[in-house]
Formats: C-alpha cells, structure tokens, sequence
C-alpha cells in the first residue's frame, strides 16, 4: 500500500466559528438543504456525532456515486478541526483502501477564516493512483465549501 498526500489552504469572509459550524458541526443537515444536486442525505449509523461516530452519505440521483461511509476521527469545535476517515463507498473507485481528510480552521486578521486541509489515500496494492483522478473529488469539495459560504453570507443571522 502505498500512500499520496494533499495539502491545501483556502480562505474565506465569512467568520471561522460560523464557517466550522456551519460546515462541519451542522453540515449534515445543512449541505443537503443548500445542495440536493450533490447530496441526498446523510445518516449517522453508529454513535453520537462525535469521534468514532460512522456516517453514510447518499449521493443525488443522477451522481456518479451511491454512497460513501465515513467515520469522525476529532471535532475539536473549541479549536475548529476536524478529521475522517473515507472507510467504505464508491468513491474509493476500487484503487484505495481508505481516505483520510483533516480541516483546520482560523479566524483571520481581517474577521474571516484562513483554513488548512489535508487529505491521503491509501492505495490498493498495485495500484497507482493520478493526481487526476482525486481533482474531480476535490473540486466537488470545493464547491460545497463555496455554496456553504454563499449561504452564510446570504443569511447572516444563520450560524450566528
């Protein structure tokens, strides 16, 4: 198994506390709500919402994908991270054992947030993956972050 790292910063207007909420803390009622074209639903199949907590996200009709399962490995909402774990789904294309993603975000000096993400796929043996292949991923990614944003900015009372 071999082993290729993604590292990216975004930023944003909006205010960390209420980009994280929104994004992570609440993003499984949220993100549906603001994007059925990309998400169906999500559902928490064991535990609480917090880590060890395993997730299936259902994809909209007409995706490329079905289904992906992730567990929570931290939130950590006092210090706005977040990590998981990609462990099942069709996203793992049948070339990776697993995906993990961590975010980190902060507020920066102009009231918005400066944020990290990070993401490693886990490779099948034998199996080499291209940088092409995770583009669409996290290109999808960051559209959700965006339409996110969007509606944060649209609804400042949301989040507050």
């Amino acid at each position: 198994m071999s082993t290729v790292t993604f590292t990216e910063e975004f930023s944003s207007t909006v205010a960390a506390p209420r980009l994280f909420k929104a994004l992570i803390v609440d993003g499984d009622n949220l993100i549906p709500k603001i994007a059925p074209q990309a998400l169906k639903n999500i559902e928490i199949l064991e535990g609480n919402g917090g880590p060890g907590t395993i997730k299936k996200i259902n994809f909209a009709e007409g995706s490329e994908f079905k289904y992906m399962k992730h567990r929570i490995d931290v939130l950590d909402e006092a210090a706005m991270t977040y990590s998981y774990t990609l462990i099942e789904g069709d996203p793992l294309m049948d070339k990776l054992e697993k995906v993990t993603y961590e975010t980190k975000m902060e507020a920066s000096e102009d009231g918005g947030t400066k944020g990290k993400s990070g993401s490693t796929y886990y490779t099948k043996p034998g199996v080499e993956i291209k940088e092409e292949e995770i583009k669409a991923g996290k290109d999808k990614a960051a559209g959700l972050l965006k339409a996110v944003e969007a509606y944060l900015l649209a609804n400042p009372e949301i989040y507050a």
